[in-house]
């Protein structure tokens, strides 16, 4: 069977076709990686790979990170499946960029599906910011590469839980604030935004206008025509850009058996 790409939409997504035995040889990992930079988000249908083909398979597109020491982590609101880090990723449910408060965020990261629940809920959905940039005003991007955001822990966390306790707050401030360009410029000349949940406020503009900015961009970067949503299948496989695209969980039910099994790959470039 020859490598296929089918685009899923104009501005985002592609599946990818070809056989088990080729995507697990990393014959075509280097078109796979090319891919991602411009769809934002990668698609194979029925790849049905267990924790060991899974890994093989990501080790052909980078370096592998072992977070809290495993490099397959386990995606589920449920604290019966998942007791260490059901609560944490509670704030999956919002548009962000992995490791925005890293100076070398994640290249990506690879899902796959192990248990869904009976309803249709929980959908993985990528938007690409590399598009959404290109595609504002000339007079609007030059403006954008003009700011500098600043992400926050409280920011990421205060949508989630808009009742916190002082004791939250505090432990969200040990967490030092990280400043950014609004615009990612890559080594490679593609521009994305750095927007999304953890965004806080822009450097220098008064609060509530450089908010109310960070408003209008998110809003802008997840309008249908940049968003892919996956209705997930078992055994499918997704692959996101985190450097390129903003990226969330559709609400489900916690305890709905919704369970993906996640792979991520080591930041290679610093934003700039």
């Amino acid at each position: 069977m020859a490598f296929n790409v089918v685009e899923l939409k104009p501005n985002v997504g592609a599946e990818l076709q070809a056989t088990r035995e080729e995507f697990m040889s990393g014959e075509y990992a280097g078109q796979i990686r090319d891919l991602l930079e411009d769809r934002g988000v990668l698609i194979i249908r029925g790849a049905n790979f267990d924790d060991e083909a899974q890994l093989q398979f990501c080790r052909s597109l980078g370096e592998l990170m072992a977070l809290g020491g495993q490099e397959i982590f386990k995606i589920s609101l449920d604290p019966k499946t998942n007791p260490t880090a059901a609560e944490y990723l509670k704030g999956s449910l919002l548009w962000h960029i992995d490791g925005a408060m890293d100076d070398v965020p994640s290249r990506g990261s690879i899902l796959t599906a192990r248990q869904l629940p009976a309803a249709k809920e929980g959908n993985t959905e990528v938007s690409n910011t590399y598009k959404a940039f290109q595609d504002l005003p000339e007079d609007e991007q030059k403006r954008l590469e003009g700011l500098r955001v600043v992400h926050t822990m409280a920011a990421s966390q205060r949508r989630t839980y808009p009742d916190a306790s002082e004791e939250q707050k505090a432990d969200w401030d040990k967490y030092p604030p990280k400043v950014h360009p609004l615009v990612w410029t890559h080594k490679s000349g593609r521009k994305s935004l750095l927007c999304g949940v953890s965004a806080d406020y822009i450097e220098g503009m008064d609060l509530d206008e450089g908010r109310a900015l960070l408003e209008k961009l998110d809003a802008h970067c997840t309008q249908d025509q940049y968003v892919y949503s996956h209705e997930w299948e078992l055994g499918d496989l997704l692959i996101w850009d985190n450097t390129v695209s903003l990226h969330r969980a559709a609400p489900y039910t916690p305890d709905g058996g919704r369970l993906m099994h996640r792979v991520t790959l080591v930041g290679e470039e610093a934003i700039a």
